[in-house]
């Protein structure tokens, strides 16, 4: 199934400028963020949104509503099911894992599509279908009708490493895990299958890979730990995998033993500890630095502080000729999903302009 990708903020775009009329379909893998993308943003128009999971779903009563005979006229017809909508307002049906729904499912989706109707019931006007299908050798899926598929506007979701971690920051999801992702991109998503590790392995023969939701879970489990034992971290491998457990077990050795809030707060005090940063070093720092500001973890009456700690932290990559630094710290500023911080760090800071502006394009501010 050939479609065009788009990240989060092109997936909310497309979610504002699509008429009701018009079907959406999202290809990607379980885990994303599909469904809760979707939920956040219709529930801040106030739209109900109802999620069905028809790859679970055995009988398309649940979607359709039960049949009974109208004692009145003695004919056969669907009693609503429970989540029609009972005040005539516009709803949204995001009807996900639809290419792992039975046949007889796919029947009752086909007549939802055309004409926003099931069981010879309309929805009401300016109703949403959206659904989304999984795509990849490790689903068990049904080759869905062209026909079907021709009623759905078709794009992949493939959300940006970024995108998880700006929404992982703004969720307060543990500084631990965001570090460990920053550092490790490729155990975000659930693309390789990795091998069993000495004392982990279950011997059942399962394999379980990371995947967004499942750091989300690693993070609820350790956020009240200040310390994370061997068991935790067998605990963590049952959620993530083996591979990345031992992975994530090794970065909590190798942590940066300075953060953006000491720094940006007390560049005086802290500024020693960059002493023995290597490029890389700095690079997860900029990072974190980036993503720190664009969260607003600070009191408005600390930006003057913060503009000057910022500048003496580029004079000092000046100093020590990390222009490679400078040059990647740049381009997260000048990169769209940061405005907040480009907006703070430049409007407000003619020094922090005057030494990025070799290296900054095409900032719009």
């Amino acid at each position: 199934m050939a479609a065009i990708k788009v990240d989060v903020p092109e997936l909310i775009e497309i979610l504002k400028v699509t008429p009701s009329e018009q079907n959406i379909m999202l290809i990607g893998k379980h885990g994303i963020g599909k469904s809760q993308i979707i939920s956040q943003f219709y529930k801040k128009k106030r739209m109900k949104v109802v999620v069905f999971f028809l790859g679970q779903m055995s009988d398309p009563g649940d979607l359709i509503g039960l049949m009974h005979k109208n004692e009145q006229t003695g004919h056969s017809e669907f009693l609503p099911p429970y989540w029609w909508p009972t005040e005539n307002k516009p709803i949204v049906l995001f009807l996900d894992e639809l290419n792992r729904a039975r046949p007889e499912i796919l029947q009752s989706v086909q007549d939802l599509s055309l004409n926003k109707t099931l069981a010879g019931k309309e929805l009401p006007k300016g109703s949403i279908v959206i659904s989304a299908v999984n795509e990849g050798e490790e689903y068990q899926l049904t080759d869905l009708d062209p026909a079907l598929v021709s009623r759905f506007n078709l794009y992949e979701f493939a959300p940006t490493v970024e995108d998880w971690l700006l929404w992982a920051d703004d969720k307060g999801i543990d500084a631990r895990v965001i570090g460990f992702i920053q550092k490790n991109h490729h155990f975000l998503d659930p693309e390789d299958i990795f091998d069993n590790q000495d004392h982990l392995s279950t011997g059942s023969g399962l394999n379980k890979t990371p995947d967004r939701r499942a750091w989300e879970k690693v993070s609820n489990l350790i956020k009240r730990l200040d310390d994370i034992s061997e068991l935790h971290i067998k605990i963590i491998a049952g959620i993530v995998g083996i591979k990345a457990a031992m992975s994530f077990k090794k970065s909590l050795e190798t942590t940066l033993k300075v953060s953006p809030e000491q720094l940006m707060l007390n560049w005086n005090k802290y500024k020693g500890m960059l002493k023995s940063f290597k490029l890389k070093d700095l690079i997860f720092l900029n990072e974190q630095i980036i993503f720190w500001l664009n969260g607003e973890h600070y009191k408005s009456s600390q930006k003057p502080t913060i503009l000057k700690n910022f500048h003496q932290y580029l004079l000092h990559l000046k100093k020590v000729k990390q222009t490679e630094a400078i040059a990647h710290l740049a381009s997260m500023i000048e990169n769209d999903k940061f405005q907040k911080v480009a907006g703070f760090i430049l409007v407000d800071s003619e020094e922090i302009l005057t030494e990025l502006t070799e290296y900054i394009s095409h900032i719009k501010l």
